[in-house]
């Protein structure tokens, strides 16, 4: 298992990372501007694959990602550069990338919305059941349909949720249907489990097919709902609504850790689900923890790098706005020594993530649960 979480981090990172350099190349193609490299990975180059209408495409040894390299990028001297280009055609190189990133997310979004369908409310069921759990030694599993909870009819995850922490260390009576009978368990939720569950179950509604065009606008609809949580975090953090492990920045070494947990449920549902097929009981939903991770990281690659901060898109974008305002330029070599200086501050900033991330683990043991 260790070594397919590897396999699927490195793919997805790196992945997205190449989308976000292809969305560059495609648009300075558009723009009529020469794209000198476009790299596989990140230098120093290992060699040449092939050469196509100027564009050198190369292997580089450290194998992450990639860039391209337009001609004339950081000299307005350079004819028919990047740099030299009219600042609107700068603004679109600029933005591609990220607007990539975006798009990517959208379309994995879309895909989990078409594989999980549109929910159907009205009722709960019981997708999973955590082994050990008070829900577990109840006899309650996974296809179960939540009828009452203490004599109280259910129709919403919330209700269920509500009266399950309202009787904290107390027998609840749980009136479930399966396979088309009734059945009342009793179950002690603990408050002792809070935080990853008290009855250590994971609660869904039913859902029906979705259409390619329900699928969109989920996916669309979610993704936008991630860029406007992204973006509210600093307000959030604030103003006290989150506290700052929430709001806490990880690197690779945490979101590996965050892929293995990741791959190891999507997994484990997907063998439930086989077996309950197999017996003939109702088989609970897959998750799709994997996808939804590579379409958080996308939208997070295309939110940073839209940030007003020099190094990154959003920082060469705001020196180009008065330009676009003003008719003046900021000297280009201000801006190379600024965005060479921003750039070594956010290299130190990932070591320094990366390190917090070796001392102080992130806890991802109950993050899909």
């Amino acid at each position: 298992m260790g070594l397919i979480a590897f396999l699927v981090f490195f793919l997805v990172l790196a992945g997205s990372i190449f989308i976000h350099e292809l969305g560059h190349f495609i648009a300075a193609r558009m723009a009529k501007i020469e794209v000198e490299e476009f790299g596989f990975g990140l230098p120093p180059k290992a060699l040449t694959l092939f050469k196509w209408q100027g564009t050198e495409f190369t292997l580089n040894w450290i194998p992450l990602g990639g860039f391209v390299r337009p001609k004339g990028e950081n000299d307005p001297n350079v004819p028919d550069g990047l740099s030299a280009a009219n600042p609107w055609k700068r603004l679109g190189v600029l933005f591609a990338g990220p607007v990539m990133n975006l798009l990517t997310a959208v379309v994995v979004f879309s895909l989990i919305v078409g594989m999980s369908g549109i929910a159907v409310p009205g009722s709960v069921i019981i997708g999973d059941v955590q082994e050990q759990s008070p829900a577990f030694e109840a006899g309650l599993v996974s296809g179960d349909v939540i009828r009452s909870i203490n004599g109280q009819p259910v129709s919403e995850v919330s209700q269920v949720r509500g009266l399950i922490y309202e009787n904290l260390d107390t027998p609840v009576s749980i009136v479930v249907e399966r396979n088309g009978a009734e059945q009342t368990l009793s179950v002690v939720p603990l408050s002792s489990r809070a935080e990853q569950g008290a009855m250590g179950v994971v609660l869904q509604t039913p859902t029906r097919p979705a259409t390619l065009g329900e699928s969109f606008v989920g996916g669309a609809t979610i993704t936008g709902a991630y860029i406007v949580g992204l973006l509210s975090l600093p307000v959030m953090l604030v103003r006290g609504l989150i506290n700052p492990e929430e709001a806490r920045m990880v690197g690779l070494v945490g979101m590996y850790g965050m892929f293995s947990e990741a791959v190891e449920r999507d997994t484990e549902t997907r063998q439930l689900a086989e077996a309950a097929s197999a017996s003939g009981q109702s088989a609970p939903m897959p998750s799709n923890y994997t996808l939804a991770l590579f379409g958080m990281i996308s939208v997070s690659l295309g939110v940073f790098n839209l940030l007003p901060i020099p190094a990154l898109d959003g920082g060469r974008i705001l020196f180009t706005m008065p330009e676009i305002l003003f008719r003046r330029r900021i000297p280009y070599r201000l801006e190379n020594v600024i965005n060479g200086v921003a750039f070594l501050l956010l290299i130190g900033l990932m070591l320094l993530i990366n390190l917090r991330d070796v001392i102080d683990p992130v806890d991802v043991s109950n993050l899909f649960r």
